[in-house]
């Protein structure tokens, strides 16, 4: 175990009250009149030992006084109170100080919930360590002890245990501390981040296969199957209760599970499995006798063996005699369908917790690499248990709203790896639209898995939708997949810089008054700011609108390839093809060439998508045998750099650093300058010898120049120097505009004159050209559209 005990230095202890400076904005408050304080392992805390910190304390008869950089804390030495506990705290990014006194409500930005189970639409969230107020509390006295053998409970019931976080608006080194207080972010297994195919749906083994065999033909790649409960046997005598609760394949419908599940491996799966464990384990289950055996019932009366998963027997019993030899068998990982609430049986210790807690280091014992379960929330410090299964949500638009909000506030508490029913679960309506948009959003997510209830209607296979959504869902698919170097490298930095893949806008501008209106929008990763489209098409335009802020900076649409202006507000408007996701110039975006199988390894080809305009780069990383716990020495490096000069850019591939094992010994790569200019000229360096691309060519529609090069070592240095040219392509945006009216149902002589006003637009009449289209043209979505385009750069 590690130890968990702040050191010496930073604590003041006195009657019944032990203070201890974790950093000079984190301050942990314990109170106990049995003077009983804690130092082991919670299961919201597994560090208190952090670098030390420079405070000074006027300590007193009646008062107690401490001071650091940012804080201010005056106590009384007494039983905590509003009025004998108070902190200053001081302000930052330009605002005024705050105060707290004890009792005083947690009024946060909000954090995550326990499962979206049966809600439509929006449903009320937990407290979050992030709050415009300036500070936040996480109250950690009734959490369980998590010991070298397991848990125990509090020896002081009524003991207080409180962590206050003063850290104003700087969100981001309050969100790292909360990491280092509660726990590293695990690095996911890689195939996690590919798409997930789930549906709780009575298959065979054979039309599984054959399911898969479909995907695989129709090149739509998935990296995991997930089978619900009707793996195992459903129909049971009513003297055992229900058969939500099972752990024996049901033969009739998988007559050789070994043989299904080495299929699955060798089409390229991980297979994971779903358990409602509540009821136990009952007499007709294979595994029966070597538990029951084991837990010491009465096999001959056929007694149950009682779930109690706090039970330190029953739990060794559970994973030895149940678990395992359905692993043997070729199960890799469990999905923990747990619906039973929060009560075990014993104060103070949520089921849920215990389930995920065990579960996930039980997947990750040794020779079974990284762990991982799917469970819902079970609170503050379930991050180090991914990934989150969010739960059965009803399939309406406001569902779908609710989500992309939903998923990036969870990081306000820290919780990264939420996954979603895509296509939400169950009731509703069939809205082909709809359907696209999540799964829109939910390449866009941390976790992209398809799902849906058992209704013989409601699967998610792209093919039981129109053309035009069978089309584009496949599209995006594919595009999960190739986003996967990107993503991976995104989980690394979400382990070791401490920094989830979706963050929302006011992290990066806390004093913005504005930026907290957006709650749909995200950054993703360190390259991109998503903005999901969750509302519904105006028929006429067949344009949705979606109101954004853009950063400061010049932004690129990764779709279109128009530029944007940033420091605004503005409204967007997409047809169905595309959400609006944004590249910072000077950002380069790696996909994978690969998109018709399901292989997840270390791209032997790569698209770099490069936004030209600033100097900046990405670092991708890989690495080769995915440890359980970081090993820096296992991962490889390959910096892309753009560096913009005024008369030229200059990108570079440089030699791969690290272990170079983990990459690939050669990779092709093809180069996309977005805004570099049809006519560019170019020169091309590979170790200072120049070399000839295997072919160029310049996409007008994306005002993209694209270089295609041979194979090179990736331990070779690459240059290619672009000589600047004007990028602004009007020609482009003349084109995209003609499109939106040429799309729109609206009168043909109306886009004759719109058209005819938008050809003379330049930089010296816009704002009598925009007046002309709003006199023109009555349709709000049309003509913002064609303004959005106008005013992009």
């Amino acid at each position: 175990m590690v130890n968990t005990k702040a050191a010496e230095a930073s604590i003041i202890k006195g009657n019944n009250y032990r203070i201890s400076i974790l950093t000079d904005r984190l301050i942990r408050f314990e109170y106990s009149k049995k003077n009983v304080f804690v130092d082991e392992e919670t299961a919201a805390v597994t560090n208190r030992r952090f670098p030390k910190v420079k405070f000074d304390v006027l300590d007193g008869e009646d008062k107690l006084v401490i001071v650091t950089d940012y804080l201010r804390v005056i106590y009384d030495k007494k039983e905590f109170s509003g009025e004998g506990l108070r902190i200053n705290v001081s302000g930052n990014y330009g605002t005024t100080s705050s105060v707290w006194h004890y009792g005083d409500k947690n009024e946060s930005l909000k954090g995550t919930t326990r499962t979206l189970d049966n809600i439509d639409g929006e449903t009320k969230l937990g407290e979050g360590i992030i709050s415009r107020q300036m500070w936040s509390v996480v109250d950690d006295s009734s959490s369980m002890l998590i010991t070298k053998d397991g848990f125990k409970l509090r020896e002081d019931e009524e003991a207080l245990d409180l962590y206050f976080f003063g850290y104003g608006l700087d969100y981001l080194t309050a969100l790292k501390d909360f990491y280092t207080l509660s726990g590293e972010l695990p690095l996911l297994p890689r195939f996690t981040l590919g798409n997930w195919w789930s549906r709780y749906y009575k298959y065979t083994q054979k039309s599984y296969l054959d399911l898969m065999d479909r995907f695989d033909s129709e090149d739509i790649p998935f990296s995991v199957a997930v089978i619900d409960m009707d793996w195992h046997i459903t129909d049971v005598e009513g003297r055992f209760g229900t058969g939500w609760t099972g752990y024996t394949w049901n033969k009739e419908l998988f007559p050789s599970p070994g043989d299904f599940l080495s299929e699955l491996h060798t089409r390229g799966y991980k297979v994971l499995l779903n358990v409602h464990p509540a009821d136990g384990i009952r007499a007709y289950e294979d595994c029966y006798k070597d538990i029951g055996e084991f837990m010491g019932v009465d096999i001959k009366k056929e007694e149950p063996v009682i779930f109690d998963i706090a039970d330190n027997k029953f739990r060794e019993g559970y994973f030895k005699h149940v678990h395992h030899p359905l692993e043997k068998q070729g199960v890799d990982y469990w999905w923990i369908d747990w619906q039973q609430g929060e009560n075990s049986g014993h104060k103070g210790l949520d089921p849920l917790w215990l389930l995920n807690h065990f579960h996930y280091k039980d997947s990750e014992r040794e020779d079974r690499g990284r762990g991982l379960i799917l469970s819902r929330y079970a609170g503050v410090g379930s991050h180090k248990y991914p990934i989150g299964f969010s739960g059965d949500t009803i399939i309406t638009w406001e569902s779908l709203d609710f989500q992309p909000y939903f998923t990036a506030t969870a990081s306000n508490i820290g919780y990264a790896w939420w996954s979603h029913d895509i296509g939400g679960h169950m009731n509703g309506v069939r809205d082909d639209e709809m359907f696209v948009r999540w799964v829109q959003f939910g390449v866009f997510s941390p976790i992209m898995r398809l799902h849906s209830t058992c209704n013989e209607f409601s699967g998610k296979e792209p093919w039981k939708y129109n053309q035009i959504a069978e089309r584009i869902v496949k599209r995006y698919l594919r595009l999960r997949h190739r986003l996967i170097p990107y993503l991976y490298t995104m989980n690394r930095r979400a382990h070791v810089d401490k920094l989830p893949l979706i963050l929302l806008l006011y992290y990066y501008e806390p004093a913005n008054d504005k930026v907290y209106n957006y709650k749909n929008e995200y950054y993703f990763g360190e390259n991109l700011i998503v903005c999901p489209v969750t509302g519904k098409i105006d028929t006429e335009s067949g344009l949705a609108k979606t109101k954004i802020w853009l950063p400061d900076g010049e932004w690129f649409d990764i779709f279109s390839g128009v530029r944007y202006s940033g420091s605004r507000e503005l409204e967007i408007y997409r047809n169905l093809e595309d959400i609006a996701v944004f590249a910072r110039e000077g950002s380069i975006l790696p996909l994978d060439v690969n998109i018709s199988t399901n292989d997840i390894k270390s791209p032997t080809e790569l698209d770099l998508n490069i936004f030209t305009g600033k100097s900046g780069g990405f670092i991708l990383a890989e690495d080769e045998k995915e440890y359980k716990t970081y090993v820096e020495s296992d991962w490889a490096y390959t910096k892309y750099e753009l560096i913009d000069e005024d008369d030229k850019q200059i990108f570079k591939i440089h030699p791969v650093s690290g272990n170079k094992n983990a990459t690939r010994e050669k990779r092709k790569y093809n180069l996309y300058f977005y805004g570099a200019g049809s006519e560019s000229e170019f020169n091309i360096l590979l170790d200072k010898k120049k070399i000839d691309p295997i072919s160029t060519e310049f996409d007008e529609i994306k005002n993209a120049l694209i270089i295609r090069l041979p194979e090179i070592s990736t331990v070779s240095v690459l240059e290619v120097e672009i000589a600047a040219t004007n990028s602004y392509s009007y020609k482009s945006i003349q084109g995209r505009i003609f499109n939106i009216l040429n799309n729109a149902q609206i009168e043909y002589d109306l886009k004759t004159k719109v058209m005819e006003a938008v050809r003379k637009y330049d930089s010296t009449n816009s704002g009598k050209v925009i007046g002309e289209i709003y006199s023109v043209c009555d349709n709000e979505y049309v003509r913002g559209a064609i303004i959005e385009l106008l005013s992009a750069k």
